[in-house]
């Protein structure tokens, strides 16, 4: 029998056969591919008690009732730059919640940028015997110091001036101390025109925390900046911290030097007597990290320390990690044999590496995010290139990976202009373990780590982010700290009393009429 042409299959499907022609739309598997996408969502396997779920649509409800007004204005604070977002953003109700929230630890945060300019300017630069410089281009330089500051200034610098005596001879003190804060964040009116290129941000970028090296280097200084950074994050609810530090020279007035070792004890210190004044705080511990512009025998011997800190501070110092700008840096590649040292000498020495800090695809700095994995890293700082790499994210996730993600440093440092379009969305939706950070919420023009949240749960998230996606976040930033297994037993405790006392206080009438 002759087999039917092209033509008489078509005919047959015009006559009525198309159901055996076409595929049929799988309507009925609707509801539960969407429940099995809901399931997938980061804290989507949380099983809410009432309060939690009253609490928790609240919280839809106001972020759809801002949603709704944003897109009146034309004004979603999320997909808007933070320096221009961060007073709408302050309006929010959602916002008020996050900031009373407790949110367990912060894990990627930087020594020199946990805390508001403001104390630095104002109590720091008001010290005796601080002296300033001021270079060509309109930034300043610090330094303590009894007599006046040894020779040579700091390149292209004024000479030293007393600042109790420049501030004597000014006649408006007050546009003068504003000027110090400009110097000291990259908070800007028009960011797009003050930073056209990622290049020209980061140099802006290191540069701010060298003008502030000068300031809190000074050994009475850098640990009462130590203080009042553990202060300023225990009041955004936080309950622990990891600070990365590159652990410079710490001074005192006659120009004495203190070596790293001297720097790790007195985080240590710090951070005790912080903990015995404020019993619910558990904490913090120091990831030691170099910068990666340096030389394979520079991070070799960087190295070398790492391991006799460790040795010397277990219970403070975490481990290491590298830091700086990737695209201009050397990858973890070249750093490759190094990096195993303390693997050949069986030291224990975790890492915690920023990897993945990058818009480019392909390049050697790429990569870093799948070496940071086979160096068997803790953590993954920013990990924006991750979901360009299937196999690392897979390895990342087989391994419980988690994801540090900071969402607004990645906006502020030209990585992702709306945060609806971050990387981390997708993570997110695939119930990918990732914790949020601040990165540098002082140069930022920020205060410890809600602002970020917000960003999380308004834009990252999506709209189907409830209190579960808070919760699991929380939970995420104790477990995938570096805390001992009985500290983070310890931790979990503390944190779970003050959520219950958090989701009872907004669960009351109050609540209602937000």
């Amino acid at each position: 029998m002759k087999p039917p042409s092209g033509q008489g299959i078509r005919l047959a499907c015009l006559l009525g056969l198309a159901s055996l022609c076409l595929p049929t739309p799988l309507w009925e598997d609707r509801d539960s591919l969407m429940q099995e996408e809901e399931a997938r969502l980061t804290g989507g396997n949380l099983v809410l008690s009432t309060q939690e779920q009253q609490l928790s649509m609240k919280l839809i409800s106001l972020k759809k009732k801002e949603v709704a007004a944003a897109l009146n204005t034309g004004q979603f604070p999320p997909s808007m730059h933070f320096f221009r977002a961060k007073s709408l953003i302050e309006q929010s109700a959602v916002f008020s919640i996050l900031k009373r929230m407790p949110k367990g630890a912060v894990l990627h945060l930087h020594d020199y940028a946990m805390l508001s300019v403001d104390w630095l300017v104002y109590n720091a630069t008001y010290l005796p015997d601080c002296y300033i410089c001021f270079t060509q281009t309109g930034t300043v330089r610090f330094r303590f110091s009894k007599p006046h500051p040894p020779h040579p200034v700091p390149a292209q610098c004024s000479q030293w001036v007393l600042l109790e005596t420049y501030r004597k001879q000014l006649r408006n003190v007050t546009e003068f101390d504003h000027s110090l804060l400009r110097n000291l964040t990259l908070v800007t009116d028009a960011p797009e025109l003050a930073y056209p290129s990622q290049a020209f941000i980061w140099k802006r970028f290191e540069e701010v925390f060298l003008i502030a090296s000068g300031l809190i280097c000074y050994a009475p200084v850098f640990k009462a900046y130590f203080y009042q950074g553990l202060l300023e994050l225990y009041e955004d609810n936080i309950q622990y911290v990891e600070i990365r530090a590159i652990l410079p020279a710490v001074y005192e007035l006659d120009g004495t030097q203190h070596n790293k070792s001297w720097s790790v004890a007195a985080y240590q210190e710090v951070s005790r007597r912080f903990v015995q004044e404020h019993p619910d705080f558990l904490g913090a511990k120091v990831i030691f990290a170099a910068h990666r512009m340096l030389n394979v025998s520079q991070i070799k011997e960087t190295i070398i320390t790492a391991m006799e800190l460790r040795a010397h501070f277990p219970d403070t110092l975490a481990g290491f990690d590298l830091v700086g700008n990737e695209d201009e840096g050397h990858s973890l590649w070249e750093f490759k044999d190094v990096l195993t040292i303390p693997y050949s000498l069986r030291a224990n020495l975790p890492y915690f590496f920023h990897a993945g800090e990058t818009d480019w695809q392909g390049t050697s700095v790429d990569n870093n995010v799948l070496d940071a994995l086979l160096l068997n890293t803790s953590r993954i700082g920013h990990g924006l290139a991750l979901t360009k790499h299937p196999v690392a994210k897979n390895l990342s996730l087989k391994r419980d990976i988690p994801v540090e993600v900071c969402p607004i440093s990645n906006q502020v440092l030209l990585l992702v202009s709306d945060l609806r379009s971050h990387p981390a969305a997708s993570l997110m939706a695939e119930g990918h373990p990732v914790v949020v950070s601040p990165d540098d919420p002082s140069i930022f023009g920020a205060k410890g780590v809600s602002y970020d949240f917000y960003e999380v749960f308004m834009a990252i998230g999506g709209m189907n982010a409830d209190l579960r996606t808070l919760k699991q976040l929380a939970l995420n930033s104790i477990k995938y700290s570096a805390m001992l297994l009985d500290e983070k037993a310890k931790a979990r405790e503390v944190w779970q009393k003050k959520w219950d006392q958090f989701v009872a206080d907004l669960t009351d009438s109050s609540l209602m009429e937000l």
